[in-house]
This record gives structure tokens, C-alpha cells and sequence, in this order.
């Protein structure tokens, strides 16, 4: 198992390129609150083509009251879900878009997960919402990283004359 992630080239961090840090277990966003979600996914749920270029769109959190109604989702929103798009619909992510970030406030509140089409007014995008598995996520990264430096430790005292 590789301990470390290497990139082809250094990545240099600047306004176009960011780390962008993880909300706290169990954080919420607002309903209302715009969040901005990229990806290089269909630009229309007729599927032509997809971009050459990373797009970006900001979105405004929906609760999930609105989500789950039986106009829109009719309660298949759990509360590992975040819903996000506009009222008047045009703007959302779509096919090619999933595992794209939902980013609010500077954090990953989301993960495109599903949708309904795409931009149709009675039906936001759906994000995984990473607050709900903070946890996970920490024990996950951490446990490799201690498996890392487990094996990088063996290995060094093998090699030792």
C-alpha cells in the first residue's frame, strides 16, 4: 500500500488553487447561504458535450423541509444529504459532476452526489454532506497515516546493519 500521494508537479498554491479545509462534525450550512460547486460535467441534461475547462456556479443551500416536500424529493432526503440550487432552476450541477466539492464559506460542506436532471426548478442538486462523516473521514486518514508510519519504521530498522 503507498504511504503518500505524489503529484507529477509541485502544486503551487495561489488564487486559482486552494486547500480547502472540512467543515466540523455535525456543521450545517444556512438555507439561503451560496455555495459555489465545480466540475467538468454536462452543462444541460440533454448531455451534449462537456466542457474543456473546469466551470464553477454558485448555488444557495435549500432546507431540507423544501427538498423532502412532495414537490421535490418527497422524503428521500436523509440527513447525510444537502440539497443546493436555485428557485427559478437554470443553474446546477450535473452528469460528470459527481465527486465534484460543494464549497461554502471556504469549507467542503458537499459532494455532488444525485440529482433529478439537472437545473430543473423543483428538484436541487443532492451533496453528501461531509460534515455528517467528519469522523470517518479523520479516522480514515489518520489510521493510514499511522499504518504509514508503522511501515516506514520497520522498514528502516530492517535495513539497519
Amino acid at each position: 500500500m503507498p504511504c503518500s500521494i505524489q503529484l507529477k508537479a509541485p502544486m503551487v498554491l495561489n488564487s486559482y488553487v486552494s486547500i480547502a479545509p472540512l467543515p466540523r462534525q455535525g456543521g450545517g450550512v444556512p438555507e439561503g447561504r451560496l455555495c459555489r460547486v465545480s466540475g467538468w460535467g454536462y452543462t444541460s441534461a440533454d448531455w451534449g458535450q462537456t466542457p474543456s475547462t473546469l466551470l464553477t456556479v454558485k448555488l444557495p443551500i435549500v432546507s431540507t423541509a423544501k427538498c423532502n416536500s412532495s414537490a421535490s424529493f418527497n422524503g428521500n432526503i436523509t440527513a447525510n444529504m444537502i440539497c443546493a440550487g436555485h428557485t427559478a432552476g437554470g443553474k446546477d450541477a450535473c452528469k460528470g459532476d459527481s465527486g465534484g466539492p460543494l464549497v461554502c464559506e471556504g469549507r467542503v460542506y458537499g459532494v455532488v452526489s444525485w440529482g433529478n436532471g439537472c437545473g430543473d426548478a423543483r428538484f436541487p442538486g443532492v451533496y453528501t454532506a461531509v460534515s455528517m462523516f467528519r469522523r470517518w473521514i479523520d479516522r480514515t486518514i489518520y489510521s493510514s497515516f499511522r499504518r504509514c508510519l508503522k511501515h516506514s519504521v520497520s522498514s528502516r530498522q530492517t535495513k539497519l546493519p
